[in-house]
């Protein structure tokens, strides 16, 4: 759906965006994660071909945005970080003429119109006036009006800033429920958010691209293996006995809670099976398991600190803990 080569873009002689390829296939979320300024606007904006690239080549379902921006921006719906509303207007008339605006007869859009409210959470808030609305309904809105035409790509451009943590969950189910009809291009601050919401994540640092994968890719890149958080039946000190001597953990941390004991486990690699039999083997009971969530901080801080390394020194990992071998 999306290819990216050697894309650059100048704002006089700063280059917010230095030689970034990447593919994004159709259907596909993809999280743009970064720091303020790393870059991450100006290529989703350079996307919906709102800005032209300073070289490269952006091509979005067959058509070249530099050729034919017209064309590429009737195939986009966009949503900036500041949703652009008529705040006087009421939702439902604003989705109206947005969708007429972009090209939709009357009809097109009257069909239209239920299934965006739908898809967005807004259709008890059909007839409100988007001012009196809070924070969390304008962005909704804000999508609603950058799917109204049915675009093949939809991108968005921090779309949970400023939600509180009940409106976060509402989003990601909105724009989870995107997926069903197009691409979804999404960038944020919240880390732990994007990698709930993501299929994968490209990570942007100074203008570049310096990793992309599912959050367990990146962390595997890293060398930093597999991650999981295990609950145990047993005793805390026959729990660190067994990880402290084990050749397949990296490194683990522990907490008892009565007769269970919690681990957050990192693997040398994928050796999940082994691991478990391993546990069954010392008998204890495995009551859960599963990859560890909220990873991607630490993830990210480092695939950026290593960015930012001089050439030719290398970075020190430590393990989470581990008992020295007696």
């Amino acid at each position: 759906m999306i290819e990216v080569k050697g894309l650059t873009r100048y704002y006089g002689s700063f280059a917010a965006v230095k030689d970034a390829s990447f593919k994004i296939a159709d259907r596909e979320i993809v999280g743009f994660l970064g720091l303020n300024g790393a870059g991450k606007s100006t290529i989703l904006r350079v996307l919906a071909g709102l800005q032209m690239p300073s070289a490269g080549t952006v091509t979005v379902g067959g058509i070249d945005a530099t050729v034919a921006p017209d064309a590429l921006r009737k195939r986009i719906g966009f949503l900036p970080e500041d949703p652009p509303l008529y705040r006087e207007m009421r939702v439902s008339e604003f989705l109206r003429w947005v969708g007429q605006v972009k090209g939709c007869t009357r009809a097109q859009v009257e069909a239209e119109l239920p299934k965006v409210m739908e898809t967005c959470r807004l259709t008890d808030a059909a007839n409100q006036v988007i001012g009196e609305l809070s924070h969390g309904y304008r962005k909704r809105v804000g999508i609603a009006q950058a799917i109204i035409h049915r675009p093949e790509v939809v991108i968005l451009d921090e779309p949970i800033s400023g939600l509180d943590p009940r409106q976060i969950v509402e989003m990601r189910g909105v724009v989870r429920a995107l997926k069903s009809f197009a691409t979804v291009l999404i960038s944020s601050h919240i880390l732990s958010e994007i990698a709930q919401t993501v299929d994968r994540i490209l990570v942007i640092h100074r203008g570049r691209i310096v990793a992309e994968g599912t959050e367990q890719q990146l962390s595997g890149s890293l060398g930093t293996g597999t991650r999981l958080t295990v609950v145990v039946r047993g005793k805390l000190d026959a729990c660190e006995e067994v990880l402290g001597k084990s050749e397949l953990v990296e490194g683990y941390e522990l907490a008892a809670q009565g007769e269970l004991v919690n681990a957050s486990v990192t693997l040398r690699g994928d050796k999940r099976e082994e691991f478990v039999r391993e546990l069954v083997e010392a008998g204890l009971g495995i009551r859960q398991i599963q990859d560890s969530m909220g990873e991607l901080e630490p993830i990210f801080l480092e695939l950026t600190r290593a960015a930012m390394a001089p050439a030719g020194l290398e970075s020190k990992q430590h393990p989470i803990h581990k008992e020295a071998d007696a």
